[in-house]
């Protein structure tokens, strides 16, 4: 007898995933030993991960941003390694949610006030140079003034509408934005996150057992949050 295959929500295709290499984890010395939870094998050294569990894990964190956007609340994304940057940025802006696609500045919770006094300034000046308020200053100056709005959009461009500490994180690579996840589960702010093989899934509350490395890893996860997002909007 065929065993019959498990549908699931939101479109999540098993096969789909494993052409976009979500089921590839780190080598095997690479591994944290609570992963193992998710692990089918091992191929050429590498962990390879049970997609059906993947796939549960996915439909479960789709289903709480679902419910998420329904009450119009705001998830914050964070990504900052390079080869995700962009995508990220462009999921984000598309969403209309914040984002950290360069380095996370530390204490961007756990000392939001002071952060948030630095995106009023930024702020200030973004709308002092739309107004021609600027051209009071010297060329030099003006010259510095640039530089430093240059410097600032790197910094807080993707967070510079937030008012307050973000409902939810989703993080996409656990090990290289670490710090987003501790101070997350210092302020009690829920964390969604990819988890690779070689980080501990027990540290958030919506972990999704996956490649966070491939692009095309992490971009099939994003379209099927963003799917989730625009359509509830």
């Amino acid at each position: 007898m065929v065993e019959e295959k498990k549908q699931f929500k939101f479109g999540i295709d098993v096969s789909k995933m494993n052409e976009a290499g979500l089921h590839f984890g780190h080598r095997t010395s690479r591994i944290h030993p609570k992963a193992k939870q998710y692990i089918l094998g091992v191929k050429n050294t590498v962990h390879v991960f049970d997609l059906d569990k993947t796939a549960e894990k996915l439909e479960a964190a789709l289903e709480y941003i679902q419910k998420l956007i329904s009450e119009d609340k705001k998830i914050l994304f964070v990504g900052t390694k390079v080869q995700v940057k962009e995508l990220l940025k462009n999921m984000a802006v598309e969403c209309e949610m914040p984002y950290i696609n360069e380095r996370w500045l530390g204490g961007t919770f756990t000392n939001f006030k002071t952060l948030k006094k630095r995106i009023d300034h930024f702020n200030e000046l973004i709308e002092q140079k739309a107004k021609g308020e600027l051209e009071k200053y010297t060329k030099k100056e003006r010259l510095d003034i640039d530089k430093k709005l240059k410097d600032l959009e790197i910094k807080f461009g993707g967070i510079k509408n937030i008012s307050g500490l973000p409902d939810v994180v989703f993080v996409l690579d656990m090990k290289k934005d670490f710090l987003a996840v501790k101070e997350a589960k210092m302020k009690n702010i829920p964390v969604i996150a990819i988890a690779d093989t070689n980080v501990d899934p027990d540290l958030v509350d919506y972990p999704i057992p996956a490649n966070d490395d491939a692009i095309s890893s992490v971009e099939y996860i994003l379209e099927k949050v963003k799917s989730v997002i625009i359509n509830k909007k």
